[in-house]
C-alpha cells in the first residue's frame, strides 16, 4: 500500500524502497508515511524484512532504489542523521563500561536531552543498573538501558527495532507507557514489533510487512476496512485477525 501524500503532518515519506541481496529481494517497492508525533508500528513475522527496512531507513544499508522525503524534499544523508536515530536490536555497545557511563557518553556524543535523563532513568527503572557493566546485563536489562539512550537522543524520530524483546509483561506495559509519554511530547516513534499484541497496545498506526512488501498501512479501523474490501472478515476485531487477512 503506497504512502498517502495527503495524510496529516507526514514527518517522513518512504517511497519505493527496494533492497536486494544478490538474487534475493529483501524489500520490494516499500512505501509508507511516518507522521509527526505518532507511534507507528512495523508489524511482520521473522524474515519479513523489518530489520532490513530499519537499516535502510537508518542509513546502515545502502538502498538499491527508493527515496526518503521530508516536506516533499529528498533527505540528504546529513539531514537523515539529524532527523532519525536508529536503535538496533540485540546489540551490547561498550560491554565493559557501566550503564551510567554509557548514558553520559551518549548524551555528550549526540547532544542529547540532559533535562530528561532522570525521568528516563526512573520510567525505565534502570537506576539499580547504573553501576553495572553493560556486558553483565540480562537481555531485558540491556534492552531498557539502550532504550534510555535512544530516548535521550535529540533526533525528532526514534526507530527502535524490537523494543519489547526480552521484557516480561509488566515491563512491556511500562516501557510502552514510557514510549507513549515521550510521543505525547512530540517525539515520533517508529517501532519494529514481532508480537502483535504488544503493537496493538502502544501504536497509533501500523505498517504491515510480509515477504518484503507492504500489505497495508493505517489505523486498526482503516486496516480492518481494507481487509474486508479484499474478502477478509467484516470489520475484524483485532490486529491479529487483520494481519492474517492481509498477508
Amino acid at each position: 500500500m503506497s504512502a498517502d501524500a495527503s495524510a496529516p503532518n507526514p514527518a517522513v515519506r518512504v517511497t519505493h524502497l527496494t533492497k536486494h541481496y544478490g538474487a534475493l529481494t529483501a524489500l520490494d517497492d516499500v512505501s509508507f508515511s511516518i507522521r509527526q508525533g505518532e507511534v507507528l508500528g512495523l508489524i511482520g513475522p521473522n524474515g519479513s524484512g523489518k530489520t532490513t527496512l530499519f537499516e535502510c531507513i537508518g542509513g546502515v544499508l545502502p538502498l538499491d532504489r527508493g527515496t526518503l522525503y521530508r516536506d516533499d524534499r529528498p533527505l540528504t544523508a546529513q539531514e537523515r542523521a539529524a532527523t532519525l536515530f536508529y536503535l538496533p536490536d540485540a546489540i551490547a555497545p561498550w560491554p565493559a563500561q557501566r550503564v551510567s557511563w554509557a548514558l553520559e557518553f551518549s548524551l555528550h556524543l549526540f547532544g542529547g536531552r540532559f533535562d530528561w535523563r532522570d525521568d528516563v532513568v526512573r520510567r525505565l527503572e534502570i537506576g539499580p543498573l547504573l553501576r553495572t557493566p553493560i556486558g553483565a546485563l540480562s537481555k531485558g536489562q540491556r534492552k531498557r538501558a539502550l532504550l534510555a539512550i535512544g530516548l535521550l537522543t535529540p533526533q525528532p524520530m526514534l526507530l527502535a527495532d524490537e523494543p519489547f524483546d526480552g521484557l516480561d509483561l509488566r515491563q512491556t506495559r511500562e516501557v510502552a507507557q514510557t514510549l507513549r509519554s515521550y510521543a505525547s511530547r512530540g517525539r515520533t516513534m517508529f517501532l519494529s514489533i514481532h508480537q502483535i499484541a504488544d503493537a496493538a497496545r502502544v501504536c497509533d498506526r501500523f505498517v504491515l510487512l510480509s515477504g518484503g512488501r507492504t500489505r497495508g498501512e493505517g489505523t486498526l479501523d482503516e486496516l480492518s476496512a481494507l481487509a474486508a474490501s479484499r474478502g477478509g472478515p467484516s470489520r475484524a476485531a483485532d490486529l491479529e485477525e487483520v494481519f492474517l487477512a492481509l498477508t
